[in-house]
């Protein structure tokens, strides 16, 4: 088991969830890609994104059945739209100790404010990153509420 696959384990474990991390054949480099795999609706992967607001970490869990809006993060922050950035690989790995692909819900090296999508909250369960591009864990949205200790929110673009 690769080092961040490890730590994402050890940190649902202390969250009190039990979950099996799958480790696929190839990594899955878009929601598509993870749906196919595990077998699933696009909107049912959990896709962990890290932005830069100030600077500073926020991560941002969203359906892989949409984009997050910036605006709404904006409002929901109580900053400008400018403020907000999708982080470079570099500020990924240096918050998060995973790479870009892999990003885990869990298994940071320090807690990172997090919002949850409420679209997640449509499916009974929910595949997310598990710390590589090739390894993954079904959860819920609740369960992800407590993994990250994250506010639910409205952050996808409306369709």
């Amino acid at each position: 088991m690769h080092e961040t696959v490890r730590r994402v384990s050890e940190a649902l474990r202390a969250a009190g969830i039990e979950q099996d991390i799958l480790e696929l054949p190839a990594a899955v480099p878009t929601a598509a890609s993870a749906a196919a795999q595990v077998g699933t609706e696009v909107g049912a992967i959990a896709n962990s994104l890290l932005f830069s607001v100030d600077d500073q970490p926020v991560l941002l869990i969203t359906s892989g059945a949409h984009r997050v809006d910036t605006r709404k993060v904006a409002a929901l922050l109580g900053v400008g739209r400018k403020k907000i950035r999708r982080a470079d690989p570099d500020f990924v790995l240096a918050m998060t100790g995973q790479r870009v692909g892999g990003v885990a819900p869990a298994g940071h090296p320090a807690p990172i404010p997090a919002y949850v999508d409420v679209w997640l909250d449509r499916y009974p369960q929910v595949w997310a990153g598990a710390g590589q591009p090739d390894a993954l864990f079904r959860t819920s949205f609740a369960e992800l509420l407590k993994i990250t200790g994250g506010q639910a929110a409205d952050i996808g673009e409306d369709d």
